[in-house]
């Protein structure tokens, strides 16, 4: 099993942030770094800072340099996916190469509704999110791409120049939703990220993401699996790499330890040590 971190882009300063991930970039165990796509801060703390993340990812590539990264997850109704391609393509490079892209159908209604950002119905989002995948995946390899579906026309688009990672950086599909998220991953994606809970659990939900990999001729070895695990003081450290191993026992690849603020880089080092037991 293999080991990440994620920092929460909400509670916090730019400062504290950037101290835990140049921490993190000096320790091997963690493979990479993640943050989240949102703009109003969802640990209820209403009206509080919240730090955008893919501004937050440009400025932390150039800070870093062994990290992979990536937003765990973009909603991506909040930008149009050709727009969303564009400062892919272009982070991919900044990055040279360690970009993952984080992708799921959003489903945050006070942030979508206060910015007057359509989020749809369930269907609908799930119809945006397929068709958005097509049209990243399209503009990220093709060197044009025409695409006319409900939500999204393109005649003739490009998105020069690519990044060095080819066909496109790793997708990640982040959610749960066994008929059509999960179908979805199974078409688009490199990565799936479990957004937590049991090993049960997690192991029902891979199972339906593999019979869609069966339906369409897909291998399922070729798709990572990851979950967030979660760091609580009460628990600690080494309840944090009790989640990982358990899960770890029912076929999970990558588990990402998600820290809340306050942020404390004097974690990172024992985390490490209680996953290279694990792993």
């Amino acid at each position: 099993m293999r080991f990440a971190f994620k920092t929460a882009n909400q509670s916090t300063t730019w400062a504290e942030v950037l101290e835990m991930w140049r921490v993190a970039d000096q320790i091997e165990t963690f493979e990479s770094g993640w943050n989240f796509d949102h703009f109003y801060p969802i640990d209820g703390n209403a009206g509080g800072p919240c730090l955008e993340g893919w501004m937050m990812l440009s400025a932390l590539a150039q800070a870093t340099a062994r990290l992979r990264l990536g937003t765990m997850v973009t909603g991506i109704h909040y930008r149009h996916p050709a727009v969303l391609a564009n400062m892919i393509a272009t982070l991919d490079i900044i990055s040279a190469g360690r970009l993952e892209v984080g992708i799921g159908a959003g489903w945050n209604e006070e942030e979508s509704g206060a910015y007057g950002i359509e989020l749809g119905t369930r269907r609908e989002r799930s119809d945006r999110f397929e068709e958005a995948c097509e049209v990243l995946v399209g503009l990220l390899a093709e060197p044009e791409f025409s695409f006319q579906g409900r939500y999204y026309q393109l005649t003739g688009a490009q998105n020069e120049p690519k990044g060095p990672q080819r066909p496109h950086p790793p997708i990640c599909i982040g959610g749960g939703g066994e008929k059509r998220t999960l179908r979805t991953t199974a078409r688009f994606a490199e990565h799936w990220n479990f957004g937590g809970g049991t090993p049960e659990e997690f192991a029902r939900k891979r199972d339906i993401l593999y019979g869609h990999c069966a339906d369409i001729g897909r291998d399922p070895s070729e798709i990572t699996l990851s979950s967030h695990v979660r760091f609580d003081p009460a628990t600690g450290v080494s309840g944090t790499a009790d989640q990982a191993a358990a899960l770890g026992e029912v076929g999970l690849d990558l588990a990402i330890v998600y820290l809340r603020p306050p942020l404390d880089p004097s974690l990172l080092e024992p985390l490490a040590t209680a996953f290279a037991q694990v792993g």
